[in-house]
């Protein structure tokens, strides 16, 4: 986790492309672009402080959460805030956006930003996942966009938000699962574990941990490749990975999804 929050912290400071490995050359930068194929509509982008959008994650979650004014929602791997800012204009002033993150350099830029666009229901803290600093039963809704995975003690991941959430509360998640085992050599690159690969579960596994936690009626909204949304949006990283691991394409494609889903606490 060392090598996950030090890589972060270097794409909230700047100090490193926010969707590259520094060894690959030519990313794209447009994150909005990047954005949009993921699902995140123009209209939300739009309203978003300059510097949230980072081009992070795997899906656009908060959407398909269904949150309403007066709600508590948080946010776990909040990072510069684009999920929990969006969570924050749902919820409304009179509700309440959480966001955790482990990596300070981005609660700072994510504290930041809540100030300038005057959002005073967002509260960004620092913390682990696996211990949220947040109340028992108090939140109505958890959202997480493709930070999960990179946590190796996900069942405390799962078992931490059936803690903080109430009785019936949601989770709509987007993440990524495997379908089979990945070749060893990218297994364990580090610089794919912290591009949300090797870091990820065998989808049968992923789902038992979040049922022993408790929760209930899972639902899975958008199931893709994400070998295919890589080699649209970042032909270069997915070339570097390969040249790094020795892996091929062919031996990759199918086996790491991208998922969003829902579930209930019971």
């Amino acid at each position: 986790m060392a090598t996950v929050r030090e890589r972060y912290g270097a794409i909230a400071t700047g100090a490193t492309s926010s969707c590259c490995p520094t060894s690959s050359g030519g990313c794209t930068t447009d994150t909005a672009a990047i954005s949009a194929r993921l699902g995140y509509a123009a209209t939300d982008l739009e309203l978003l402080p300059a510097g949230t959008n980072l081009g992070l994650g795997c899906g656009a979650p908060v959407a398909l959460l269904d949150l309403k004014p007066g709600e508590t929602v948080l946010d776990l791997g909040s990072g510069a805030g684009i999920d929990v800012f969006l969570a924050a204009r749902r919820v409304g002033p009179s509700g309440r956006a959480i966001g955790v993150d482990m990596t300070p350099e981005m609660v700072e830029k994510a504290r930041a930003n809540a100030v300038a666009v005057g959002l005073d229901q967002v509260d960004i803290r620092l913390g682990r996942l696996e211990a949220l600093p947040v109340e028992d039963a108090s939140v109505d809704a958890v959202t997480s966009n493709c930070v999960i995975n990179l946590v190796p003690d996900k069942a405390a991941v799962f078992g931490e938000v059936a803690r903080v959430l109430r009785p019936g509360g949601r989770l709509v998640v987007a993440d990524i699962v495997l379908d089979a085992e990945l070749p060893p050599a990218v297994a364990s690159d580090l610089l794919a574990h912290v591009g949300c690969v090797a870091g990820a579960m065998q989808r049968s596994r992923y789902f038992a941990l979040l049922q022993e936690a408790g929760f209930a009626r899972v639902e899975v909204l958008k199931d893709v490749d994400f070998l295919e949304l890589e080699l649209e949006a970042l032909p270069e990283e997915v070339e570097a990975l390969l040249a790094r691991t020795g892996a091929t394409v062919e031996q990759l494609r199918g086996i790491v999804r991208s998922l969003t889903y829902r579930a209930v606490r019971g």
